[in-house]
This record gives C-alpha cells, sequence and structure tokens, in this order.
C-alpha cells in the first residue's frame, strides 16, 4: 500500500483539490467527445433487409424502373444518398432491400420492399411522424388504408406532392380523399387558401379531426380578438359568452368551417 493511501485510506485522485478534480474530469469527457465527432459525422443507418438477397446496384434497377430513376436526381431523397465507395450499391435498394432475387425472378412483386405497403422502411429516418400516427387521431397509415407514397413522392421532385414550381398545391393532395371540402363556395374560409396544414396536422394529432389545437385558440390565431372591459370582442360582438361554450364551430355557431353557400359568415 503506498504512503498516500496509508495516510488517509483514500486514492490519491480522491484527494485532489475539487477544482483540479473536476477539470480533469472535464477534460477527458471533451476528449472522447471529440474523438466521437470526428469518427462519426453523419447518420448511420443500415438499409432494410431481404433474406437470401444480395444487393446489385442501381443500375440493375434502371433497366426496368427508367421511369423512376431519371427523374430521382431531382428529388429530395437524392440529397440523402451516401458517398464513397461502401455505397456504390446502396442506391434504390437502401430503401427497397438487396434486388438480387427480385431482378432473378423477372420482377416478382414478392422478392423486393414497397414502402407504400410497408411504411416501416420510411420509419427508420422518420421516428418523428411514426410517433404522430400513433396519436389518438392520425390518418390510417399503420391500418394500410394508405401508404406514404399517396402523399409523398420519394423519387421525383419534392417530396411533398404539390406547391413550389408545381402547377398544383398541397391542397389538392388533401381534396383528392376530402373531397367535401373542395368547394367551390360562393363564401370560402380565407384560411383554406392557406393550405389544410394551417389548421391539421397531417400524420397525428392528440385533437380530434387531426386538428392542431382543440379549443377557440385554433381560430383566434387568424381572428383578432380585443379585451375590453365587457369581456372579449371578436369583429364587433362580443364572443365572451360564446367561447365558453366550446370552440368556433361546435358551439353551433361557425358550423361551415370551410365554406359556405349561404352565409358570409360561415354560420351553416
Amino acid at each position: 500500500m503506498t504512503p498516500a493511501r496509508l495516510r488517509t485510506g483514500l486514492p490519491v485522485w480522491l484527494r485532489l483539490p475539487r477544482r483540479r478534480f473536476w477539470l480533469g474530469a472535464g477534460a477527458a469527457t471533451l476528449s472522447v467527445i471529440a474523438i466521437s465527432c470526428a469518427t462519426v459525422d453523419h447518420a448511420l443507418l443500415a438499409p432494410p433487409q431481404i433474406p437470401g438477397a444480395k444487393f446489385v446496384g442501381s443500375k440493375a434497377c434502371e433497366e426496368c424502373h427508367d421511369n423512376l430513376t431519371r427523374g430521382f436526381v431531382t428529388a429530395d431523397h437524392a440529397r440523402l444518398q451516401a458517398r464513397g465507395t461502401n455505397a456504390l450499391e446502396a442506391g434504390c435498394e437502401s430503401c427497397h432491400g438487396p434486388g438480387s432475387l427480385h431482378v432473378e425472378s423477372g420482377g416478382e412483386r414478392r422478392t423486393i420492399i414497397n414502402p407504400r405497403r410497408s411504411p416501416e422502411v420510411c420509419f427508420q429516418c422518420h421516428l418523428d411522424k411514426q410517433g404522430q400516427f400513433n396519436l389518438p387521431t392520425h390518418h390510417p397509415v399503420l391500418e394500410g388504408r394508405i401508404g406514404c407514397g399517396d402523399c409523398h413522392d420519394p423519387h421525383k421532385g419534392r417530396a411533398i406532392k404539390g406547391g413550389a414550381t408545381s402547377l398544383t398545391t398541397e391542397n389538392e393532395l388533401c381534396f383528392q380523399c376530402h373531397t367535401a371540402q373542395r368547394g367551390p363556395f360562393v363564401f370560402e374560409h380565407e384560411a383554406v387558401r392557406e393550405g389544410c396544414t394551417t389548421c391539421h396536422q397531417p400524420h397525428g394529432s392528440v385533437n380530434a379531426k387531426l386538428l392542431r389545437e382543440r379549443n377557440a385558440n385554433g381560430c383566434l390565431k387568424c381572428h383578432f380578438q380585443m379585451q375590453t372591459s365587457a369581456g372579449i370582442v371578436i369583429g364587433s360582438i362580443n364572443h365572451t359568452a360564446f367561447l365558453s361554450h366550446g370552440t368556433c364551430y361546435s358551439a353551433g355557431c361557425h358550423e361551415a368551417v370551410h365554406g359556405s353557400q349561404v352565409n358570409p359568415h360561415l354560420r351553416f
């Protein structure tokens, strides 16, 4: 036993002044962080696997799917392509799995992974969306009634269909299923022009009907309110008594949320 331990019964490092000890510990921690950051500068994600299949490279996919691969350079997902020799055969197959069995079978469907039917492939990167699909109200992706590909295009242009330089808007995408909300209306709700996502969470929400807010707060983000001695005034009407009954539409006042054919105040 060393003299230091004989005198105190403690190892030397425990008898260092507190300031010197924490400085040393901090330096060691920073060293570990620096080494970690220098070693890995990007996310590491293993592609999906198919039993018995091997990677054949995107060139093999182009022979049959040139309609998809031709425009992939314009896709948002193209910017995620890994670089280096280890990723030469991880293009299309990074989402669809190794394609040797698919090629050998002449394109048999069950020999390749289709993210449209297997959203788990998308969830490998989009973990936050997987969580939203598990909220009380959500689009039925986990139930298999729709797929990510119904709203997103992974092969060309923006991942979200519509908008930008497209001749269609993002609303057109929603209206494909939600035809009753399309209109046209004589008196339309201006919020619809801003986009469905102004009021709705597209993947999932804790509120009914995928709403971002469960009460009148969603409406009050756009409709100016003024606090007076008489109460809460919206427009020229005192809404104090109305707001306590529920949301602007569930209270029975502005039921035609998306637009009305007969009333400018969207009452019915």
